[in-house]
């Protein structure tokens, strides 16, 4: 007799996809504050101005733990891991294009780019929105022009974040939105 004739007989039914902890509280925390900040801000533009700045403040800060979590933080979060060359992006969206893409377990060539994208646009609306606050360019046009060209630049990026979200989700058969409020992913 085989060693393993005495295992119980795999029906599949029992098994489960092995999960990791893939992000952790931090990424989850400031992933999820982000959205309801950027959404309140833009909510309150011209409605709630000291609201609106307040939650400018606040972004600000939040955007600058992440970035310091991004270099001291746990492996998924480090900026380390999911920054890539802008030739793997091309061809990661290539591949995506033809549903053909690799599965990363933290964040994908395209997902990493729209990390930094997003990141720096929003730090970019923040400042030109505490610029507007100086003397120095109190009442200047130009600045709130720029600072709601970026808002707008950066709905369009979410627009696109979350279409990319969907078709990885359907593409890898895995909810990505509940991995980021869980922080699980499977393995494999």
């Amino acid at each position: 007799m085989a060693p393993d004739e005495f295992a119980p007989l795999n029906t599949g039914r029992d098994q489960r996809p092995v999960r990791v902890k893939v992000w952790d509280p931090v990424v989850r925390i400031f992933h999820w504050c982000l959205v309801g900040m950027f959404t309140f801000s833009f909510l309150t533009g011209d409605e709630w101005k000291a609201a609106h700045v307040l939650s400018g403040y606040i972004i600000l800060g939040i955007i600058s733990v992440r970035v310091l979590w991004g270099i001291v933080g746990s492996e998924h979060a480090r900026f380390a891991n999911f920054i890539y060359a802008p030739h793997v992006v091309a061809r990661f969206l290539f591949d995506t294009a033809r549903l053909r893409a690799k599965r990363y377990l933290g964040h994908n060539p395209a997902g990493g780019a729209m990390v930094i994208a997003l990141l720096s646009m929003v730090t970019c609306i923040g400042l030109t929105g505490y610029m507007m606050t100086t003397d120095v360019f109190w009442g200047m046009e130009w600045v709130e022009d720029v600072h709601k060209t970026l808002v707008y630049l950066t709905i369009a990026l979410v627009c696109l974040h979350v279409v990319g979200v969907i078709l990885a989700s359907l593409e890898h058969r895995e909810n990505l939105v509940i991995s980021m409020i869980t922080g699980w992913k499977r393995r494999n």
